[in-house]
């Protein structure tokens, strides 16, 4: 038997759905009794940026069965429902959280471990690697990849809206609450790797003479051995972080 149901699409959900805004409804025709999960996703948006559906005024879970003439609303994480008896759909928070990033945010990976969070990224992962990392290991996959998220068993995971690398870094620490847990000087940007101080003495070796002659204060990757100090480079690098903190305050 056939039906149509109303959708609507709050919050940043509007502008992930095409054509979706929370004051325009979209007309969805199906066939027979569908989760409103599965619905969500046919109409474009995966299941991990979900936090509520509202239907007559109370809230569902996945497995909700669509009834011809049902009115869905659609909310994000933090969007702002006032109704009694809400079922929260995403996870909680972590304490901690540790990301896994698919080939295409490279650098969204590197400024990330740069504030001095966990991300775990390769330029050959293949998406089911991806998957498979995120479960073994209780990772939030980070992508522009709206397939990577739809799939059942992607539990925690965020699609990133925007194609650039600042606002990216913005998007992950609002929605993960992660402004005031900012760590510069933590993590390796290249591998991940905890960076560590080392005495000058025992990398005296692998400096340049200027670099020996200016700098006494390195850190060293624990993984991948790279040397760090706070010359230049580091200057652009601070001013950048004070910009991204100001930014994630606003």
């Amino acid at each position: 038997m056939a039906g149509q149901a109303d959708f609507r699409f709050w919050g940043r959900l509007s502008k992930l759905v095409a054509g979706a805004a929370g004051e325009t409804a979209i007309a969805y025709r199906f066939r027979g009794s569908p989760a409103v999960k599965d619905s969500i996703e046919a109409l474009g948006l995966p299941h991990t940026e979900v936090d509520m559906i509202v239907i007559f005024g109370r809230s569902v879970g996945f497995d909700y069965r669509l009834q011809a003439d049902d009115q869905v609303e659609v909310f994000p994480f933090g969007g702002e429902v006032a109704r009694g008896g809400e079922v929260h759909l995403s996870p909680p928070l972590p304490d901690n959280p540790m990301f896994i990033l698919d080939v295409h945010l490279g650098k969204l990976a590197r400024r990330l471990r740069m504030l001095g969070f966990d991300c775990r990224y390769r330029n050959d992962y293949t998406d089911s690697q991806v998957i498979e990392l995120a479960q073994a290991e209780g990772l939030i996959i980070l992508t522009r990849d709206r397939g990577i998220l739809k799939h059942a068993c992607v539990r925690q995971g965020y699609l990133i809206g925007s194609d650039q690398v600042d606002e990216q870094v913005l998007e992950v620490l609002d929605r993960y609450r992660l402004g005031n847990k900012i760590c510069p000087l933590y993590r390796c940007p290249r591998c991940n790797g905890l960076l560590k101080p080392v005495a000058k003495k025992e990398i005296m070796h692998r400096l340049l003479p200027k670099t020996a002659q200016y700098y006494q204060n390195f850190r060293q990757c624990h993984s991948c051995r790279q040397l760090y100090w706070q010359g230049s480079h580091y200057l652009k690098i601070e001013r950048w972080i004070r910009k991204i903190e100001a930014a994630a305050k606003q």
